[in-house]
């Protein structure tokens, strides 16, 4: 599935073709998604894209008339393309803009959604997708103090506890394991147990591995490639993440793979705590 770093890739990918682009044309070939397409995503035909935000997973393409709310689901691909370029089975929905330019969705699970929000109604954070989300990973609303604070009582691992997007978003399973490797953190401790002093080691390393990964183009998932059709390159970098049985990097042991909230966790028992 694209986590956070490959949808913000995404996002630096379109933007600069599309924004302050008229679009013209919204042509839907396969409603059926995560949720049906519904006919209110028309309403922004010839009206101007102004820019293309990202909110934990989810884009939004804002317009004066609401909002398009697009995600990626578990196999969404998005690519700019001339309007001319001949469809690829599951190319669902395509976005056409006044250059002759298409946006389009490529989903073959249909697991992703295009929605529309009518921003005259309520602001687009109300939406019900967006309303219980936690801070984004990389503002200054993100501190130590505040996952701290949020973790007083809780008795939930703290790899689960970081990837509660009512928590925080967009920690998502890969990079959790590698943020709580670099910190020396167990990933089975609970979070309510973790001192202070701990979170202020984990949340530069959460922020730091997640822009690493942006910068690098995100990770190589089988579902995933960027706009331009090129991998991403963070997986080379991954410590534990897939590495369940190889020996750690920092301390030679063996790497320890279980199951923590019905996901893989890997880490080093010698070297986190």
């Amino acid at each position: 599935m694209p986590e956070l770093p490959e949808v913000e890739v995404s996002r630096l990918g379109i933007s600069p073709h599309i924004e302050n682009k008229l679009i013209t044309a919204i042509r839907v070939h396969d409603a059926r998604l995560r949720w049906p397409v519904p006919e209110a995503v028309q309403q922004v035909t010839q009206q101007r894209l102004i820019s293309v935000k990202r909110r934990a997973k989810y884009l939004l393409l804002e317009t004066a008339a609401g909002t398009l709310i697009l995600h990626l689901g578990m196999s969404g691909k998005l690519r700019v393309v001339p309007a001319s370029t001949t469809l690829k089975k599951h190319d669902h929905i395509e976005i056409e803009f006044e250059h002759g330019q298409v946006l389009r969705l490529n989903d073959p699970r249909r697991f992703g959604a295009l929605l529309f929000h009518d921003q005259s109604q309520s602001p687009i954070n109300a939406h019900e997708l967006l309303a219980r989300l936690g801070p984004e990973p990389l503002t200054d609303e993100f501190t130590a103090n505040y996952l701290f604070n949020c973790s007083r009582g809780r008795k939930q691992a703290i790899k689960t506890f970081i990837m509660d997007n009512h928590v925080v978003v967009g920690v998502g399973n890969i990079y959790a394991n590698e943020a709580l490797f670099k910190a020396g953190i167990n990933p089975k401790r609970q979070a309510g147990k973790v001192s202070k002093a701990r979170y202020q080691q984990l949340v530069p390393l959460i922020k730091q591995t997640l822009q690493e990964a942006i910068a690098q183009g995100g990770t190589t998932l089988r579902d995933f490639t960027n706009v331009d059709g090129s991998p991403g390159y963070f997986a080379q970098q991954l410590m534990v993440y897939g590495r369940g049985g190889k020996r750690c990097m920092q301390c030679q042991s063996e790497l320890k793979e279980i199951r923590l909230g019905q996901r893989s966790t890997v880490y080093c028992t010698q070297c986190q705590r």
